[in-house]
């Protein structure tokens, strides 16, 4: 038993606190927002807090480990309903709530309340199904983010209207005093300069953009097949009732082609996702709270799905899917982000959405502080509260999991190379992720292969075959093997071999024109450089340039310097090619 709950409690205790919380969790989705608002209480010996779960949600794995792991003193449901505390504190309207004995002030544990389960009239949260039993309303205070809900409320739960309380939203408060930090976010992700950040975000049941069934709903793996490479990053904010509800490894096990590709999967019951969404360039979203936030937060966004019979009429979920462009299997997805991107700043429906996520921005904290301790009959805490910031996420917290190995396979990759008046732009795409009837992407591309690749098609089928320079090996060596591979004619489609040097440049073989030349790279090198990029170069250059083309009269400009990047933002390097 607690020792606050014990019997004999008095004789144990090293701090006498005056008032006892109940904090009540229906799932992990509940728990993370309850521990948001327990944070309230910091600092505040006079306060002592109790943790339970209803036990009522299908979905509540990893609820019990999420507070043992906090260090939280939980008890079962069946011994917080014999009890009495000072106050109880819900997140969610699932379970007999009714059965406490305690003040009870309940909370939305998203972006307001939106969503309608099983059918029934009206948002979850504001019916009389989820408020009142035996003709009483059940909690003592409603918390409301909005004032437009109080008018919901008024039409699906009317006895509900005096209890209510517009407190605004904490989380988007704390979204928005995070926004000058972005940049730490974005380092704290892996992004590096000239990487644009795309979240993918998932709420959980059928028409979930996780919910992959049909080319309309193939955003996580169009995300990592379609978008270059080098040039971007992509996160995926999956729902706690998906991630606990499937269990870690399944999910991780279900999305290990996708993980191995770059695909970051954070644990939902960290920050990171709070952190993700500061940082994000592009939203890829459905109906859940994460893509409320986002449009909210002015990131671009379109919709990968979205279950319109779940959300519930004239909230601002069912007016986020009446203003926001729906994600087409038969565009190009860079093409729609960039759309959403150029078109959406301005967009009066946009906006108004944008001005329902709260009625009180930056004041949610001191409203809820005021409402809890009028409650508990304490005055508050001298200090005033503050507006918190999302915490920069640590490495495991970003992955999910412990940091898998590295596999030493470079990844086959198909390859673009265009030349628009300035650097060559190098755009990389994961090959094994393509779709045969989704390559419009791809255009002109050539493919690149690591020779050692356990996978035999990729290296068979490569135009570009890598020669790593192993540790251990020396260049001589290495590109002795390259002439013998040349020689054995086992790559058929093969136009160049390209030979790693220690400088991330390399030596290329050109079979079929008996032609050597070197590529290194000069001057400043940015991150992205590699053996790889200069293949890649040499052959767009050497190889793929029409008759006509002022490169390709036989001059030694063919021979020459490019500078190349991976984007618009990202800097550039020169790569010097000499023939040997």
């Amino acid at each position: 038993m607690p020792l606050p709950l014990a019997a004999d409690s008095e004789r144990w205790r090293s701090v006498f606190a005056e008032r006892t919380v109940l904090a009540v969790a229906h799932n992990v989705t509940s728990a993370t927002r309850l521990l948001d608002l327990l944070a309230l209480f910091e600092g505040d010996r006079r306060v002592e807090t109790v943790f339970t779960c209803t036990g009522s949600s299908a979905m509540d794995n990893g609820t019990a480990e999420l507070f043992q792991a906090r260090g939280a003193l939980f008890v079962p449901w069946s011994e917080a309903i014999r009890r009495k505390f000072d106050l109880a504190i819900a997140t969610s309207r699932g379970g007999d709530l009714f059965n406490l004995h305690a003040p009870l002030i309940c909370t939305p544990h998203g972006a307001g309340y939106n969503k309608v389960l099983d059918g029934g009239p009206g948002a979850f949260g504001l019916t009389e199904q989820s408020l009142m039993h035996d003709g009483r309303v059940v909690p003592s205070a409603i918390v409301l983010s909005h004032e437009e809900q109080r008018a919901r409320l008024a039409v699906s739960c009317p006895d509900a209207v005096p209890v209510s309380r517009v407190a605004g939203d904490p989380c988007f408060d704390e979204l928005v005093a995070s926004r000058p930090f972005r940049q730490d976010y974005r380092h704290a992700l892996g992004l590096r300069r000239g990487q644009r950040l795309v979240v993918v975000s998932s709420t959980w049941g059928r028409d979930s953009v996780l919910d992959a069934a049909g080319p309309e709903r193939d955003t996580l793996r169009r995300a990592l097949a379609e978008l270059p490479a080098d040039a971007h990053r992509v996160v995926a904010l999956v729902h706690p009732n998906a991630y606990y509800g499937h269990g870690a490894w399944q999910l991780h096990t279900w999305l290990a082609p996708l993980l191995a590709r770059g695909l970051m999967l954070p644990r939902p019951d960290a920050e990171t996702w709070k952190a993700a969404l500061v940082a994000a360039d592009s939203l890829c979203g459905d109906g859940g709270s994460v893509t409320q936030y986002g449009v909210s937060l002015g990131v671009p966004t379109v919709l990968g799905s979205f279950a319109a019979d779940r959300a519930a009429a004239g909230s601002p979920m069912a007016l986020l899917a009446e203003v926001l462009p729906r994600l087409s299997a038969h565009r190009p997805l860079l093409a729609q982000l960039r759309d959403a991107d150029r078109r959406q700043c301005d967009d009066p429906g946009l906006g108004r959405l944008r001005s329902l996520v709260t009625s009180c921005p930056g004041q949610a904290a001191a409203r809820l502080r005021a409402l809890f301790y009028e409650r508990l009959a304490l005055p508050e805490p001298a200090a005033p509260t503050g507006v918190r910031t999302v915490p920069v996420p640590v490495a495991e917290a970003v992955s999910g999991q412990p940091a898998p190995g590295r596999s030493p396979v470079v990844p086959p990759m198909y390859v673009t190379v265009g030349a628009e008046g300035g650097p060559l732009t190098v755009s990389r795409y994961h090959a094994a992720l393509q779709r045969p009837s989704q390559e419009e992407h791809l255009a002109g591309a050539h493919l690149v292969a690591d020779i050692d690749d356990p996978d035999t098609q990729w290296p068979r089928a490569a135009d570009v075959l890598l020669v790593r320079l192993r540790p251990g090996d020396g260049p001589v060596g290495t590109a002795g093997r390259a002439e013998r591979e040349a020689d054995a004619g086992g790559y058929p489609g093969c136009s160049l071999i390209a030979t790693e040097t220690p400088d991330d440049g390399c030596v290329a073989l050109l079979p079929r024109l008996g032609v050597r030349v070197s590529a290194r790279w000069s001057g400043p090198r940015p991150w992205w450089v590699s053996a790889a990029f200069a293949a890649s170069v040499l052959y767009d250059r050497l190889l793929c340039l029409p008759p006509d083309d002022p490169d390709a009269d036989g001059s030694d400009q063919r021979l020459s310097r490019f500078s190349v990047t991976i984007g618009a933002d990202a800097e550039p390097a020169l790569l010097v090619v000499t023939a040997l």
